[in-house]
């Protein structure tokens, strides 16, 4: 899989129109959905390099992650010509970049694309990696293909304009990074200020960030290996996102990450020694800033059966990333049923969920 260009912008314009003369083609396409369309298009409507660019709008927000949205632009990118040598550029947020990359991959067996994310999550996790896909059966990123963006373009600027709940999903990869990483990188997301956001340092502390999911995708781009890392967080986070998906309360992915968080934290103490004042540190952080999710005993077969379908898994037992220390992570960990639903009893007691 090829390696793919992330460019940290000082100026969007520029850096774009370098972009997509490096990058022949013979049309351009826009993805957006209805939010990005309203308010990060305007910022690039006036830019010449765009001016013929032909903009595809989808819904907003993870239910629109469909094999029907997915359809949808296909269907634009074949009635307005595109060809093999087209280019698309996803403008938005994780879903976008995530449902984009996989239209461009697959429309007629593969075509150019770049991501310009404009979440924190989206710049720091899913536009990155070359992961792309769709929700499917009810289950999180079901299908899809590893397929590398042309060039990711991260303006943070962007993030000015994002409410709490957003900057915080985003926050929450960036933990993740601290915790696989260096103990100094923890301690300083820890420490930031989320009240009062400092623009200029969250810009470096992103770039950071990318560099510490670089590092590991260029070691393991398939994830066969050390990139399961990656997966801290998420084989409890993704049950958890999608039992709420299940009973109609949707939960933005960084928010079950930071919960999937505190159970594998917990997990990590028992079964392979992370030290328990920087478990309880981390929690108190979680806890602080995303609130609980709520569920009880009579759902934790439900949330048991939807771990079972994590892609991480091998023949239906459930696999988990821990991590002895910050920085020294243990793969391919398991735990029997009793463990799973001992972890859900200490989410709860601590979280009060």
């Amino acid at each position: 899989m090829s390696k793919q260009e992330v460019i940290l912008c000082e100026n969007l314009e520029s850096s774009l129109t370098h972009t997509l003369h490096k990058y022949s083609h013979d049309k351009c396409f826009i993805l957006t959905d209805e939010q990005t369309h309203e308010f990060c298009m305007p910022q690039l409507k006036d830019f010449s390099v765009l001016k013929d660019a032909e903009e595809i709008i989808i819904g907003a927000g993870d239910v629109h992650k469909t094999l029907e949205t997915l359809a949808s632009v296909w269907l634009v990118l074949s009635e307005k010509g595109a060809t093999r040598h087209s280019l698309l550029i996803n403008l938005g947020g994780g879903m976008v970049t995530d449902l984009g990359g996989f239209a461009a991959s697959t429309f007629k067996r593969g075509i150019a694309y770049i991501n310009i994310p404009t979440t924190l999550l989206g710049m720091v996790d899913a536009s990155v990696g070359g992961k792309t896909g769709i929700n499917f059966n009810g289950l999180k990123n079901e299908i899809g293909v590893f397929s590398p963006a042309a060039c990711v373009l991260l303006e943070t600027e962007f993030l000015r304009s994002l409410d709490t709940h957003n900057f915080f999903s985003g926050y929450a990869e960036m933990l993740k990074h601290g915790l696989i990483s260096t103990p100094e990188h923890l301690a300083e997301l820890l420490a930031f200020d989320t009240e009062k956001i400092d623009y200029v340092a969250l810009k470096s502390m992103v770039g950071r960030s990318v560099e510490v999911k670089e590092g590991i995708v260029e070691q393991d781009p398939l994830e066969h290996g050390i990139r399961k890392a990656l997966n801290l967080g998420h084989t409890v986070g993704h049950a958890f996102e999608s039992l709420a998906l299940a009973e109609n309360r949707p939960v933005l992915h960084g928010y079950a990450v930071a919960w999937g968080i505190v159970c594998e934290l917990y997990l990590s103490y028992i079964k392979v020694g992370f030290p328990k004042d920087k478990m309880r540190q981390t929690i108190q952080f979680i806890k602080e800033n995303y609130g609980g999710f709520a569920f009880n005993c009579k759902q934790y077969d439900q949330l048991y059966d939807l771990m079972k379908h994590d892609k991480k898994n091998t023949a239906g037992i459930i696999n988990f990333t821990l991590l002895k220390d910050v920085g020294d992570i243990s793969l391919n960990q398991t735990a029997d049923k009793d463990t799973v639903f001992e972890m859900f009893d200490f989410y709860r007691e601590c979280m009060g969920g």
